[in-house]
């Protein structure tokens, strides 16, 4: 029998008991599980107790981040695999793998035990990115979203979206994939990387990016001006602003960005203002259940 550990955050958002308790019951079908109601301060502390079990977590693109962050740090993504049971706001990750967002149906999917390859960002500071990170506009947004996420949960992304693309000016930024500029010289509304699809609960930032194709892509908007920017902002919504005159796009394994200090969002944790940050890929450097 599979033995579990499922981490969960009791304080975080977006998430009742009953659904938690549901997917526990689902998951003690299957598998030995240990619960682990466990914030990031004592993450370390319940993953050294439980040595060797892998981790299920229960909740959204940020409990997965810290999890995964974690492992990294501890050297065990290569000994642990990793479910994912979406009980967050937006689950982004969940929506680009294809994982159901049904929690029962998604813990099913792990007690199944089929493991995937995956790749992960890892930036110049020891930082890891599973989902995305978009710097500019799309920071601030998530940052006015914070306070909307109780009453409107997904929806909190929208709203802030549109209060942050009204008051931007946008930010002078040299982006580079490869070493290649992708964009320098003109100011930049917000630079995208994606090794997953989509941001604030089903936005298609990088609607053609793989989290298992040892890629990332870009996107950077060059819409600074009062009626492109709204534009930008309703083809973001429908995966089509790639189309655009003052979008540029690019695929590759190192992304580099530096310039006038912008605002970061790497999963939902919000950082910075930042002036300079390097991601580079690791290919197939973790693995999850799907």
């Amino acid at each position: 029998m599979a033995e579990l550990l499922a981490i969960y955050n009791e304080e975080a958002g977006g998430v009742d008991d009953a659904a938690r308790t549901a997917v526990l019951e689902v998951l003690r079908g299957g598998a030995d599980v240990v619960e682990a109601p466990a914030g990031q301060k004592d993450l370390d502390e319940m993953l050294d107790a439980h040595p060797g079990r892998d981790v299920v977590v229960l909740g959204g693109d940020g409990s997965l981040h810290v999890t995964v962050a974690a492992l990294h740090r501890r050297g065990e993504l290569e000994a642990r695999t990793v479910g994912l049971v979406p009980l967050g706001t937006g689950n982004d990750f969940a929506r680009g793998l294809g994982i159901p967002l049904d929690p029962e149906v998604a813990a099913r999917i792990v007690l199944a035990g089929r493991p995937q390859p995956l790749d992960l960002l890892v930036d110049d500071e020891g930082g890891v990115v599973v989902n995305a990170v978009h710097l500019g506009v799309g920071a601030e947004a998530s940052e006015q979203a914070k306070p909307l996420k109780p009453k409107l949960g997904r929806f909190a992304y929208a709203v802030g979206g549109l209060l942050a693309g009204v008051r931007s000016p946008g930010w002078r930024l040299r982006v580079t994939v490869d070493g290649r500029p992708l964009a320098e010289g003109r100011p930049v509304l917000m630079a995208g990387i994606g090794n997953g699809v989509t941001i604030g609960g089903g936005t298609p930032l990088t609607p053609r990016a793989r989290p298992d194709d040892g890629m990332v892509d870009v996107v950077v908007a060059l819409t600074t001006g009062p009626v492109d920017r709204l534009v930008y902002a309703l083809r973001l919504r429908r995966g089509t602003h790639p189309e655009l005159r003052d979008v540029v796009t690019g695929r590759g394994r190192e992304v580099a960005v530096e310039g006038e200090p912008v605002p970061v969002n790497a999963d939902g944790e919000l950082t910075g203002p930042t002036a300079r940050r390097r991601w580079t890929v690791a290919p197939a450097a973790w693995r999850m259940f799907t």
